[in-house]
This record gives structure tokens, sequence and C-alpha cells, in this order.
């Protein structure tokens, strides 16, 4: 998206900006004036967005579409977001953007990039969804989060039904308008936290009892349940209904655990459908479970393409079994689902991760670890992993990572970025979740480059030599 931005709008800035009145966010100083993005964008940029106009042309461009009031915005400042031009520019044209569309565009190996068009926007794949569990993604304004190249966010159900309450939600407009964030958003089902956070729990045929970990009442969520809440919530990629057990349980605990998942995943689609104009403009995924079982994993997928979903998570992983384990399913796993539809890996992961799934066929994750690590010191840096806290960096004058575009990396040492988090000044957490969600979102955008162009190997592996030393 950056890369986009870039290329589309990449003008001077007014000789004297103070002058102007304007006072900008130190991204657009950077895009225009920092080195590190000029030096390392170039090379990043998706190869499959739309074709670059330079930006003189921009005005004309609408004005010829019925935009001319927008010509004026677009030559004088050169801050309209390229989101804004392109939702404008649509409206303008008449068109409206598919419920949900799944284009593959190149395929290297088993891994596919491509374009998930929905009605409040594209998601590029493979894709990285940042994590907003309690309508936020801590330490970052909604613009900000886009800015790193976030195309969707995810949502909590189980975090949001309890606090603030998805019907006060549902009253306040619904969960985009509530946060501020009018891109995807994709919601969980409450499954997962409803198992790791209870203190008791109580499973049956028709749902989950447990007590809330805020103030111990009791709740119940069904796939009935589910559904409404996300409904309420207003998501647009709502997961289905899951049991989820641990990977080290025995084979008939998984194979019960799995068999009710998927009776649970046709009522989820029952009760996903019977929502109305919601259902009808928006998408439901099916997730496979099985533990580490190819068996198991194979009736879970046969079942869950008999019932037909939009998409297709791969659950249970990522909970213990360790990264061999992981890969040694997902070796299997996507293959079992529908190849024309998107393929999401739940709760993954670290950059290591990402990249070996992706070869393994994955579209889309998501993780807490972006946002967790940066609010605990650690910043994730294409030379791997480090903690801002240590002693070693209170006087570095370099920036988090040298080869990063983010607004941290061109504004601020790692010395001073130290500081703030021994300091515990909530500026700290900030600027280290902006540094880390940018990286994300850069590396995604790397896949998704060197898919496109034939050479996500070499890419993989030069990632990983240079990441953890090893090929």
């Amino acid at each position: 998206m950056i890369a986009r931005v870039q290329r589309y709008f990449r003008m001077p800035l007014q000789p004297d900006r103070r002058a102007s009145g304007q006072q900008h966010h130190p991204f657009v100083r950077i895009l225009h004036e920092g080195p590190v993005l000029g030096r390392r964008l170039p090379a990043r940029h998706d190869p499959l967005d739309p074709h670059p106009r330079p930006v003189e042309q921009c005005g004309e461009y609408l004005a010829r579409h019925g935009g001319r009031q927008w010509r004026e915005q677009v030559g004088d400042t050169g801050l309209v977001h390229a989101e804004c031009v392109a939702s404008f520019a649509a409206k303008v044209k008449g068109q409206r953007m598919p419920r949900f569309d799944f284009t593959i565009h190149a395929t290297d190996g088993k891994a596919r990039t491509g374009t998930i068009a929905m009605q409040r926007g594209e998601i590029r794949t493979p894709a990285f969804m940042p994590v907003g569990t309690a309508a936020t993604v801590k330490a970052m304004k909604p613009q900000d989060v886009r800015a790193s190249g976030a195309d969707i966010l995810l949502g909590n159900t189980y975090h949001l039904m309890l606090r603030p309450g998805a019907e006060r939600v549902d009253r306040l407009g619904g969960l985009h308008g509530f946060m501020g964030w009018d891109r995807p958003i994709l919601t969980d089902s409450g499954g997962y936290q409803v198992m790791s956070l209870s203190e008791l729990t109580k499973r049956s045929e028709e749902g989950i009892v447990f007590k809330s970990h805020l103030d111990g009442t009791r709740h119940m969520l069904s796939p009935e349940r589910s559904m409404e809440i996300q409904r309420l919530l207003g998501s647009n990629i709502v997961m289905a209904f899951d049991e989820l057990v641990p990977t080290t349980s025995t084979r008939e605990v998984q194979a019960a655990a799995m068999e009710r998942s998927m009776r649970w995943a046709r009522r989820s689609r029952q009760g996903f459908d019977a929502g109305g104009a919601h259902a009808q403009n928006n998408a439901l995924f099916g997730i496979q479970q099985g533990a580490l079982d190819e068996g198991l994993r194979k009736a879970s997928a046969d079942a869950l393409l008999d019932i037909g979903f939009d998409g297709y998570a791969v659950g249970g992983l990522a909970v213990g079994e360790g990264q061999e384990a992981m890969f040694a399913c997902l070796d299997y796993a996507p293959g079992q689902l529908d190849p024309a539809k998107p393929r999401y890996l739940m709760g993954v992961g670290k950059p290591d991760d990402i990249v070996g799934a992706v070869e393994r066929g994955i579209d889309m994750f998501d993780c807490v670890l972006p946002t967790r690590s940066g609010r605990t010191g650690q910043a994730f840096t294409r030379q791997g992993p480090i903690n801002i806290r240590n002693a070693k960096f209170a006087e570095d004058q370099g920036p988090l990572d040298p080869a990063c575009a983010c607004p941290t990396c061109g504004t601020f040492t790692r010395a001073y970025v130290h500081h703030l988090v021994r300091a515990g000044e909530i500026l700290g957490a900030m600027l280290m979740t902006e540094h880390n969600l940018w990286f994300y979102q850069a590396l995604m955008a790397d896949l998704r480059a060197a898919i496109a162009q034939g050479r996500l190997t070499p890419f993989a592996n030069d990632f990983r030599t240079t990441y953890y030393g090893k090929g």
C-alpha cells in the first residue's frame, strides 16, 4: 500500500511547512523527503498494483470522471490518501464492489498471490491481519494501522460480547464506525477464548456455558449466538463456531471435537444465512479441525466442502505443537480444502512461521505477536528480533531496522526508543508497535512480489538465512 502511495502521490511538500500551518504525520515527511523509503520501496512494491499514473495526472483523471472538485486537493497538498481517491473514483464511475470474490493472480509452487474483493475494499493476499481484540489495535490509531499497509483487521467476538457488548456496538452503528476503521473486519467466533480464558466451561451439543474472565458472570455461546454477535458487530468475514482441543489430546477426543465442530459449522452456516442483509453482503469462513491427524483433517475438510463456505481456515494449530509439527500438518491440510477459496491459518505467527506457511499455500494470517512484542520491548528486524531494553542500545544512534521504511525508523534512534521503553513511556509502546506492524506488512508485500515473480524459494531461503541464520 505504501508503495502505491509513493508512486501515486510522491510530490514535493510546500517549501515551508511551518508557514503553511499544516501539521503532517511523520509518515508524510518520510514519504517525500526520507531516504529510507526511497531506497527500500522500489524493490518491495506489489507488481500487481494498478498501473501508476504521474501525480500531476491524478486530478485530471478524476476530473474526467466527475471528480473535478478533488483536483485542487490532489494538486496543491498531495495529502489525499490513495484509498480516498480510489474510493471516490469507484463511486463516480458507478462501480459496486462484490460481496466476496477471490482472484488468484499468480502461483509459485503451492504459494498463491491474489486479491479478495469485498464491498469495503480489496485485501491483497498473502495478507496479515493486525489483531484489534477489543475494537482497537493496541497503541495504534486506525489510520496509522492502514498506513502500515494493512487491508483488514481482526476483532474478537468473546471480548466484544463481554465489553462493551455486541448489542451496544450495534446501537452505536457497528464496529466499523465505533472504532473508526472503514475497511474489512474479520471476527473470530469466540470459541478459542472461551476455552483458553474461562475458568469454568461446560460443553454440550448446544454450545458452551462459561464464566466471564472479567466479572464471573455466566454466558452461553452457541453457533447461533456466535453468528448473532458477529452480525451485530457488522463483521465482514464471519468465522464459524468450533470446538478446539489440545493437540496432545487422544485421537478419540480429537475426533469427537472435530465431528462436533462440523455439526456446529452447519449450524453456523444456517445461522449466518438467516442474517438477512448482513448475510447478503458479507462472507462466512469454515474452520478445519483434526489436530495433527491427516485422516481427521481430511474428514473435516470434506464436511466443510459439503456445507460450502466463502473461505476456509486451518484451525487448531499454533497452540504449542511447535513449528516442525505445524509445518508437517500444513504440508497436506491446505490441499484438502477448495483451491479456489482463501485459506486462513489462525493465530500465526512468527515471521518465519508465516514464510513457511505461505510456501505451503496459506493466504491469510493473524497474530498478536507484533503488537504484544512492541509493548514488551521486542522489535522485529530483517536480522532477527531485538530487545530494545538491552543496555547496548542506550547510545545506538541507528534506526531499529536500517532496511525499514516506517515512520519510527525514519525519525527516531534506537537510543531514544530504548530510553522510552526503559522509562515506561507510552510513546515507546506506540513507536515499537508501529515499527513491528510495518515490518509484518513489508514482509507480506515481499512475499506477494516474490510469488508474482516466481522467486519465492530463493526469497524464503534468503529471508531465513538473514533472519535466523538458517536456510
